[in-house]
């Protein structure tokens, strides 16, 4: 039987993507980035789906199947040895190559791993930067470590070439634990690579002044580590080693679990049905999201990320990242650990990668799929009798986790028994630091250890929302809830508040307003609540997180234009996935994002639309931030409303766990 259009592709299909690829280029060297599953076009998914939906189960329909299609990012190099990026779309099945772009010069394409090693490899060679590197004396034993990240935005009238830079650390090897942790000893310079090149071409040289001290002054010393402070993390090289009275606590399911996956991708769980796929932009995907056979998503996704850095001394302006637009959250994505990363029951997914030469290989565990326990679901006591039925809230949870250098994400999605899903993100890692002068403070950040200087950012996350609630045909609206006005007859004692509900008509952007317990809801139009006559749909409460802090025309805001807004509604096109657009490395100004997507101006009610909601977190560093960052847990919160007839989780079984046992006395009695 064929692959389901939305399961990803395999090591077979990425094979052949790459052998037609390198057939249309047979005398150019052809350096590949990726390889990955291209969705089928929205309409005729949707007749497959709808026959899909109808046949009898495990069944799927043979007639209207969409092409199999695989995108291919690469670079063609010629002759000038400077290389131009391409994209194409090849159908597998026919084993030929159906669309190709050339992207012009003024879009750079998403970097790759190896490109990194490239950086790396180029501070080895530079004898200008050896020679910096040389002008610092580190003590005996301390190793340079040079960390590659995204260049940032272009300065206005630079020349748009590809360019790296290196964030500059100290190891202290003196443990023997390559684990060490090198962020607790920065150093001042920043190569920077031209990739083109594969040349370091300059060295920025760094301030490490305090409150008063100029914004490029050099005032270290030579001895630039002497003051900074050793900050392990693994558990070996603690001082005092790990806690001793921390006991187990096991997640055990001894009949097995309750979901139940098919062909790699159908997901089924209690009343849900979804499919499952990953892509290295993007990471892992929810695809046609069902619950009692009823439709309520066709596509559901994190779709960008912003992490831009407040401190204004150059080159600093610069440090801004587009962890899904840079590099790809999927490409970063962690191969997860039985017992650490997952408890319980866990199935995992994997994924297919491929290197330079375009050879795909299996990119294991890089998502994983449990159940779990949160809380009480619903509870009543009958006061007359005593009885109590209680019912636990069980979820369904999709995660993947990513490493972009020294932060973690993590990225899950939560369906619970009561037909609500949960977007969560955690983040977590080592906040990014930099050098700063014995006894010195900053107005940039905060001194989390001797030398250490965490720098204040921010991190903002766009998701994006495809609904189909009861069909692809929806409306957004917007409901808040005011005081009412006295009035003798209406109001009369003051405490009636009134409910006003907003139909969003246009393609706009929209914000939260707590104030105004502001709540958006996906409605389908056509089809009505028999109990309320609302009305069926879905509603979200966008988190009210601060939106971008740097001034409107700087170069960080013109480039995240998507973060202007809370909430933004727009008309369905294919192939419109990413809320900051194609195309974030260096670039100036956002293009192709959901900011010019709203400058359609296009009607949204009863249509096929796409919601993005953006939130995310001002990271103002604490000391106990330091060396490992607790998480910071963001959770969107996607409901029914009026959509059912009932609590849909009424049904769920109010079955006591036998498990749970009274605790020993031995552990209450007060220490003598």
């Amino acid at each position: 039987m064929a692959p389901h259009p939305f399961k990803t592709l395999n090591i077979e299909e990425t094979r052949i993507a790459r052998d037609v690829v390198l057939a249309q280029h047979p005398d150019v060297v052809v350096d590949f980035r990726e390889i990955f599953l291209q969705e089928p076009e929205k309409e005729g998914m949707k007749l497959f789906l709808d026959l899909e939906h109808s046949s009898k189960p495990g069944q799927s329909p043979t007639s209207k199947r969409p092409s199999r299609l695989a995108k291919c990012q690469y670079d063609i190099i010629g002759s000038d040895k400077i290389p131009e990026y391409h994209e194409s779309i090849v159908d597998i099945g026919l084993k030929k190559r159906v669309r190709h772009e050339v992207i012009g010069k003024e879009h750079q394409a998403s970097l790759t791993l190896w490109e990194f090693e490239i950086l790396v490899e180029a501070c080895k060679r530079s004898d200008e930067f050896q020679k910096a590197i040389a002008e610092f004396k580190l003590p005996e034993g301390f190793e340079l470590v040079v960390e590659p990240w995204p260049y940032g935005g272009l300065d206005l009238g630079s020349e748009n070439r590809r360019y790296f830079q290196g964030l500059c650390f100290a190891q202290d090897t003196r443990s023997g634990n390559p684990d060490s942790n090198f962020y607790a000893y920065p150093l001042p310079l920043i190569p920077i690579l031209d990739a083109h090149k594969k040349e370091i071409i300059r060295i920025d040289r760094l301030a490490t002044g305090g409150k008063g001290d100029s914004l490029t002054g050099k005032t270290h010393s030579e001895h630039i580590v002497d003051h900074c402070q050793s900050a392990e993390y693994v558990p070996e090289l603690l001082p005092g080693g790990t806690r001793k009275d921390l006991k187990p606590i096991n997640i055990t399911q001894p009949e097995g679990p309750s979901f139940k996956v098919t062909d790699e991708s159908l997901v089924e769980w209690q009343k849900w049905r979804f499919r499952v796929s990953f892509n290295p932009r993007e990471g892992a995907v929810l695809h046609d999201v069902h619950y009692d056979g009823r439709s309520i998503l066709y596509r559901l996704s994190i779709s960008e990320m912003t992490v831009p850095y407040g401190d204004p001394r150059p080159p600093f302006h610069r440090k801004q990242a587009f962890d899904f637009g840079d590099g790809g959250a999927g490409n970063c994505a962690n191969n997860l650990s039985l017992g650490c990363d997952c408890l319980g029951v866990i199935k995992y997914f994997d994924a297919v990668i491929v290197g330079s030469d375009g050879e795909p290989k299996v990119h294991p565990n890089v998502v994983c799929l449990h159940e779990q326990d949160n809380g009480i679901g619903w509870k009543h006591t009958n006061w007359r009798t005593g009885r109590a039925v209680v019912s636990r809230m069980r979820e369904l949870v999709v995660q993947f986790i990513i490493t972009l250098a020294n932060y973690e994400y993590v990225f899950a999605y939560k369906l619970d028994t009561a037909g609500g899903i949960t977007i969560e993100v955690r983040a977590t890692g080592i906040v990014s630091v930099v050098n700063i002068d014995p006894g010195k403070t900053s107005d940039y950040g905060n001194v989390v250890s001797g030398g250490v200087l965490a720098q204040n950012h921010q991190h903002i996350f766009a998701t994006r929302i495809d609904p189909a609630i009861d069909g692809h045909n929806n409306t957004v609206l917007h409901e808040e809830s005011h005081s009412a006005p006295w009035d003798k007859v209406t109001n009369p004692n003051g405490n009636f508040y009134e409910i006003r509900k907003t139909v969003v008509n246009r393609s706009s952007g929209h914000d939260a307003a707590p104030e105004h317990n502001r709540t958006f809801k996906i409605i389908n139009p056509n089809k009505r609540n028999p109990l309320s006559g609302n009305p069926v749909g879905y509603k979200f409460v966008p988190p009210p997180t601060q939106k971008l802090l740097a001034a409107p025309g700087s170069i960080q805001a013109q480039r995240a234009l998507f973060t202007n807004h809370h909430v933004w509604v727009t008309k369905y096109r294919d192939d419109e996935l990413y809320a900051a657009g194609r195309f974030t490395l260096q670039s100036q100004l956002e293009v192709g994002g959901v900011h010019d997507m709203v400058k359609r101006n296009e009607e949204v009610t009863n249509e096929d639309l796409v919601i993005w909601n953006t939130f995310g977190l001002t990271h103002n560093p604490r000391v106990e931030d330091w060396p490992v960052m607790p998480s910071e847990i963001f959770q969107v919160h996607f409901k029914p409303s009026d959509f059912f007839n009932a609590n849909p989780a009424i049904d769920v079984p109010s079955t006591k766990n036998e498990a749970s046992v009274l605790v020993g006395k031995e552990c209450c009695l007060e220490k003598l």
